[in-house]
């Protein structure tokens, strides 16, 4: 394993090597002489659209941005060279309107279309609408679209590639009662069209089957349109692994190394890296062998990925591919040097390969954080809408790449889906790389909306985490009573209570005493910046001032993790003693909504006695299904809510007696 040169900031668009991308580059300008793309629509929003135009933009084409009426100041519009509305804000009416987007591409006559990820990027019928009218679809043809997107046949066509296989039923399963003579418990339950972590459930038994199989058919219905269920024997603790796949229409094939995937949430991935810690050489070439088999069974042209499930032994099963550029993305890139998007695009125009498989390098080490508009202190995770009041991404910290599609000001909505950028940090080996990301979330400034800053922090400093063993339940196993934040030892309650006292009075250099203890602290501030470098002791720490009153009252971003604390007076806090503290108010009565949403379904009516932990309705958020219950045995009182509605955060749904 090699380690090129420090890649700079990410407004120059970086990859491992400056060095080695203006090389590609130059490379790539001169084979595409014969001919490229003139004009390219990207029919996605967000961070990959931006993503995609700055590749374009080296490569010389003109870019159209598609948007919603509500994404008309996005980023991705302000960067393409040509942006056109197709609809309100509701995905069905913008972004999966097809109709619309055809539209504009016959009004632009772009020549190309690069569909990003998610909406329509896995659409067969997109894909062969834009054929017939003689336009290029930056992806596979349809046939590999609709063989690979289809849980069920794609399992076959893996088995007859020889592609190792989870075992399970080869077609669809809808005789609950056969679940468990014929594979035994735990079951995974899937969605046939599925993807993202959406329409999936694990069943333990009976009952969790019947609801699993209730909400993974409501869910994939919604986000799919296709309620099909498949179901295979979970494999316990497995890590998450896949290959990124290239190839072209001339038949040949690459693997471009793994991704390890396996830290994530509700079945979606948080953390990402590359290469994995677990694999062997011998096993990454067996995984990687086996996707390019796939690849070359559904003869495959373009980027993919093939997801594996690995067990402790490094036994390897197929999980899915995905027939389009992944989100993660960015750590395959910074590892191998290669640009994936105009990759995608020259084989799109045609071009064969321009690689060999001993050409492909493993440089360095490449981790990617998914920063999202969540609230990480319920259920790891659950989604926060706003206006991003303050922005500041962490570019100064050296090996940072942030790929990104807001800005100050921007709103993250109910509408689409809550990821604020993703932080990719590269070094020449993993412990570097880890440091640089350490340091890069604590100099990324989020306000305005919840952020899962401080989750991500503690993940990538957890002992498990720094050794490797992990797992896809690396969280719930973490954190079983759900992730509460970082948990101070005394030398750094100290640290904190010494860096509050001293920032009070805003001083800059100052002595305090904690517990008897002297502390020396020195910070650098100013007035226009929440960052404050902070020096306690010999020891450098970068926080962030949230907010501070006249009446003592401060907050502290410190370790990732806000903590409000009260700086008073000898005299003010001797007379705090007197003051009586007001009794917690009893909520257990109460159900609202954790999250802005709609609400799917409702279970009770008034004068229905209630159990506790009993589903009273059904609340959906970002194509997820997420069942409230009741925190206490009772009799209803009140709804205050229907199917159809739409909640906000903290709205009242049902009340007990």
């Amino acid at each position: 394993m090699k380690c090129g040169s420090e890649f700079q900031g990410s407004s120059k668009f970086d990859f491992c090597s400056v060095e080695r991308w203006l090389l590609h580059s130059a490379c790539v300008t001169a084979q595409l002489q014969g001919g490229t793309f003139e004009k390219l629509l990207i029919a996605n929003r967000g961070e990959i659209a931006c993503r995609v135009i700055k590749t374009c933009k080296k490569m010389g084409i003109k870019t159209v941005a598609i948007h919603s009426d509500v994404d008309a100041n996005a980023v991705h519009v302000k960067m393409a060279d040509e942006a056109v509305c197709v609809g309100p804000a509701p995905t069905s009416k913008s972004y999966l309107n097809m109709d619309a987007i055809m539209e504009v591409i016959k009004k632009t006559r772009a020549q190309a279309v690069h569909p990003g990820y998610g909406f329509l990027s896995e659409n067969r019928e997109f894909a062969r609408r834009l054929a017939s009218e003689g336009i290029t679809f930056i992806g596979p043809d349809t046939h590999a679209i609709q063989a690979m997107g289809d849980k069920i046949e794609s399992k076959l066509l893996a088995k007859n590639a020889k592609v190792n296989t989870i075992p399970g039923f080869d077609g669809v399963f809808e005789l609950l009662s056969n679940c468990s003579p014929l594979l035994g418990y735990p079951v995974m339950i899937k969605a046939s069209a599925g993807g993202g972590g959406k329409g999936m459930r694990i069943a333990w038994d009976d009952e969790e089957t019947r609801e699993g199989f209730r909400f993974s058919s409501q869910e994939a219905a919604s986000s799919f349109g296709d309620d099909r269920l498949l179901i295979e024997k979970f494999i316990d603790n497995p890590r998450h692994i896949e290959i990124q796949v290239l190839a072209d229409k001339h038949g040949n094939a690459l693997w471009l190394n793994e991704r390890e995937c396996s830290i994530q949430r509700r079945n979606q991935k948080v953390v990402e890296e590359a290469p994995s810690t677990f694999l062997d050489p011998e096993t990454r070439r067996a995984m990687g062998e086996q996707a390019v088999a796939l690849a070359k069974a559904v003869k495959y042209s373009s980027a993919g990925t093939v997801e594996f499930l690995v067990d402790s032994s490094k036994n390897f099963y197929f999980l899915e591919m995905n027939t389009r550029l992944q989100v993660e993305h960015p750590v395959t890139e910074c590892i191998t040097g290669l640009d994936l998007v105009q990759e995608m695009i020259r084989v799109a125009k045609g071009y064969p390969l321009r690689h060999k498989q001993a050409d492909i390098p493993i440089n360095g080490w490449a981790v990617e954080c998914r920063v999202y508009a969540e609230d990480p202190y319920k259920s790891f995770g659950l989604p926060s809408i706003g206006k991003l009041s303050q922005y500041q991404e962490p570019l100064q910290v050296p090996s940072v790449r942030v790929d990104s599609g807001v800005q100050q000001g921007s709103d993250i909505s109910i509408f689409y889906d809550p990821m604020i950028s993703k932080l990719i940090t590269y070094g020449c080996n993993r412990a570097e790389a880890l440091k640089r990301m350490e340091e890069a979330l604590d100099n990324y400034v989020i306000r305005g909306v919840a952020h899962n800053i401080s989750l991500l922090r503690e993940v990538i400093i957890h002992p498990r985490f720094i050794q490797g063993e992990i797992s896809t339940k690396f969280l719930p196993e973490v954190y079983p009573d759900g992730f509460k934040g970082h948990k101070l030892t005394d030398l750094e309650r100290r640290e904190l209570l010494a860096t509050a006292a001293s920032l009070y009075p805003c001083l800059v250099s100052q002595q305090v005493e904690v517990d008897g203890m002297k502390l020396n602290v020195t910070s650098e501030w100013n007035l226009a910046s929440p960052l404050l470098s902070v020096t306690i002791d010999g020891t450098q720490r970068t926080i962030q001032r949230i907010s501070r009153s006249a009446a003592g009252d401060t907050s502290i971003q410190f370790l990732g993790t806000v903590y409000k604390l009260q700086i008073l007076t000898k005299v003010a806090a001797e007379l705090s003693k007197y003051m009586p503290e007001k009794a917690a108010e009893d909520t257990s009565s109460a159900l609202r909504s954790p999250m802005p949403g709609a609400v799917v379904a409702v279970s009770v009516k008034p004068g229905d006695t209630v159990s506790e932990g009993q589903e009273i309705c059904v609340i959906e958020a970002m194509k997820m299904q997420n069942s409230m219950t009741a925190a206490k045995t009772g009799k209803v009182k009140a709804v205050h809510c229907k199917a159809g509605d739409t909640v906000g955060e903290g709205d009242l749904l049902v009340e007990l007696e």
